[in-house]
């Protein structure tokens, strides 16, 4: 149990403030015609992510911009049936080419990859880009990036499973599942599910990258 208290002292040392703020922005193209791209699909979500329970949260949250917006949305579960029915490598849908492709399955106009390079022990970053399945172009792009907000229960609640994982495996296994676990929660987002402090933060991200997505909703006119 001392090897219990060291690591547990030793992440007490990890505590993220928490502050910061969140920005993003996009460009759309010139020929972007809003009335055209009625129905899109998410068809990747990537990067520093593990797990399609967290893919699936992180869908949903940029569905309900897109939503908000106008667009309608393929269902993911629709999705993911043809991902397995074509054969779809990840690799195949990273590229715009496999992406475009996959969206021609779908019969939708335009696709949607979300990528997240970054989630560090403070910060994260997040692109998106809206791609023609016909021309196979980039028709929107977006970036942001905002505090990941960390807290000091998130890190020790990792850090204590893996401790006590590795305590009931015993010897070097143990000390190999305290590494990988740690190392999943300072470098990535990993699990079945975001917790609440990290599904709070992505969505606050993804709301400043879709801010200026043309919108398909018209506006009342004033009387």
């Amino acid at each position: 149990m001392k090897r219990v208290g060291f690591v547990l002292a030793s992440f007490g040392l990890l505590v993220i403030a928490g502050c910061g703020s969140q920005r993003g922005e996009s460009v759309t193209s010139v020929n972007f015609n809003v009335s055209k791209y009625e129905k899109v699909a998410i068809v990747d979500v990537a990067g520093a992510i593990y797990g399609e329970g967290v893919k699936g949260q992180i869908s949903d949250l940029f569905t309900m911009e897109l939503v908000r917006k106008g667009y309608s949305v393929i269902e993911r579960a629709r999705i993911q049936k043809l991902i397995e029915e074509q054969k779809f490598q990840a690799s195949d849908l990273a590229s715009e080419a496999g992406a475009a492709k996959a969206g021609k399955f779908l019969n939708v106009p335009a696709v949607i990859l979300v990528s997240i390079p970054k989630y560090g022990e403070e910060k994260m970053s997040m692109t998106a880009k809206m791609i023609d399945v016909e021309e196979g172009n980039i028709i929107w792009i977006g970036e942001g990036s905002g505090s990941t907000n960390k807290t000091l229960g998130t890190v020790l609640g990792a850090a204590a499973g893996a401790v006590v994982g590795g305590v009931v495996a015993g010897g070097d296994s143990g000390d190999r599942t305290i590494g990988a676990i740690a190392g999943g929660v300072l470098g990535g987002v990993a699990g079945n599910a975001l917790s609440p402090e990290q599904e709070g933060q992505i969505k606050k991200v993804i709301q400043k990258v879709c801010k200026d997505l043309p919108s398909r909703v018209v506006s009342p006119k004033k009387k």
